[in-house]
């Protein structure tokens, strides 16, 4: 039988040019891999939700008590056998693929990874970490109870914010201002259809620069195979690694899910006149935590009557400065054209230093969301905020050429 495909689809060319690959075995590449488990664990939860989820918001009865059909829905989710832990380990899914792309593009920061030839991949990760944040925040709608409501209303006017095309965005995402009849569904098809398709993608373009490029090496591998390529073939060392690095993050995963059940949409209830007190996850509330110390009538005119307003500066600029400093960082650092090897932190105090500098204002900002929780005012957090970025880069950069000393220029620029 495997003759009989053979002779008709190569398979044994395609075993001999795929499956004999090269993967690392360094701890570090393992973090790109929870990714990808991450990834297939919510197709394979969202799979189910979907069986039991109505994208409407038609009024429906339940318990003799009038809610939308997409909160009555998720209700039904919740009783099935197993239904809400499945519905939590789709929420905590997402966090970890999030948090797991973030520090993946930390590792290739700090071991200059993003330069020449995989600036590719560099880009290709960002868009990566961008578009798994967007379509998160596509899944807050769909409960539609009084937290997703309030949270998608204020999504809703960060995207009416941006100057010249921001309503026309906001229409073709929402159908009109939300909530509409039109909202729910086309939410719903974003998040369980398009952005999905688009991660896909994303994920096997990644992946297939990979395979063509190879890994990029850890230092030890000079000693141990100086001038190969170090790892281990994809069948069967490489896959029988990861099929229990699944299980294993399986088991974590539903573990963190039935500990801690996400979203009770029964705490919150269904949408109210009144506006409940709502924070984003995690990955988002640094950007809610730069919303509370910018001046909420801030307004910078421009040509042709538009604005920027202060929601527009600290949920569109702001982070649109970071991410434009990420793209252009393999075009400004080009010290080294060959890398095989990953650089050490410790070999560029400046790269580093600029690194945990970038921590440290994600965090204090992250703090500046509990602004009133806090009792400080705006002017104190940015203090903390701008204070603490500039020590943490003087420390750290201090700290490494104390300890190690000045890179030499063969250090700067390792092939």
């Amino acid at each position: 039988m495997y003759r009989w495909f053979d002779e008709r689809l190569s398979l044994s060319r395609f075993n001999k040019k795929f499956l004999n690959k090269a993967f690392a075995v360094h701890h570090s590449y393992f973090i790109g891999e929870i990714a990808l488990f991450a990834f297939i664990t919510l197709v394979i939860t969202g799979i189910f939700l979907t069986f039991n989820y109505e994208p409407s918001i038609r009024t429906v009865k339940v318990a003799g008590k009038a809610v939308s059909a997409a909160y009555a829905s998720v209700l039904y989710i919740d009783s099935l056998p197993f239904g809400r832990v499945l519905r939590s380990v789709h929420h905590w899914s997402a966090s970890i693929m999030i948090a797991a792309a973030f520090i993946h593009l930390l590792r290739v920061l700090v071991s200059g990874a993003y330069k020449r030839p995989r600036e590719i991949n560099w880009f290709i990760g960002l868009l990566l970490l961008v578009v798994a944040i967007v379509t998160s925040f596509t899944g807050y709608s769909l409960p539609f109870d009084a937290f997703s409501a309030t949270a998608t209303s204020i999504g809703y006017g960060i995207g009416t914010s941006i100057p010249y095309v921001g309503e026309w965005i906001s229409q073709i995402i929402f159908g009109g201002e939300f909530p509409t009849l039109h909202s729910i569904p086309r939410v719903y098809a974003l998040h369980v259809l398009w952005f999905p398709l688009i991660l896909m993608a994303i994920l096997g373009m990644h992946m297939l620069v990979m395979v063509k490029q190879k890994h990029t090496q850890p230092n030890y591998a000079r000693k141990v195979a100086p001038g190969r390529i170090l790892g281990v073939p994809l069948m069967p060392q490489q896959a029988y690694m990861s099929t229990v690095l699944f299980l294993l993050y399986l088991a974590v995963v539903f573990f963190i899910a039935g500990a801690y059940i996400a979203h009770p949409i029964e705490v919150y209830g269904p949408p109210t006149a009144s506006t409940p007190a709502v924070k984003p996850d995690w990955y988002l509330i640094w950007v809610y935590g730069i919303l509370q110390i910018i001046p909420g009538d801030l307004k910078i005119p421009l040509p042709f009557g538009a604005v920027m307003n202060s929601e527009f500066i600290g949920s569109i600029l702001v982070p649109g400065i970071l991410g434009l400093a990420a793209v252009l960082l393999p075009f400004l650092d080009t010290r080294s054209t060959k890398m095989r090897y990953m650089e050490l932190p410790t070999k560029h105090p400046v790269r580093t230093g600029v690194t945990f500098a970038l921590l440290a204002f994600l965090i204090t900002t992250t703090l500046a969301g509990w602004k009133q929780e806090l009792g400080l005012s705006a002017g104190q957090l940015w203090f903390i905020i701008l204070g603490s970025s500039l020590l943490t880069y003087l420390v750290v950069y201090y700290a490494i050429i104390f300890f190690w000393g000045r890179p030499s220029k063969e250090d700067a620029g390792a092939v």
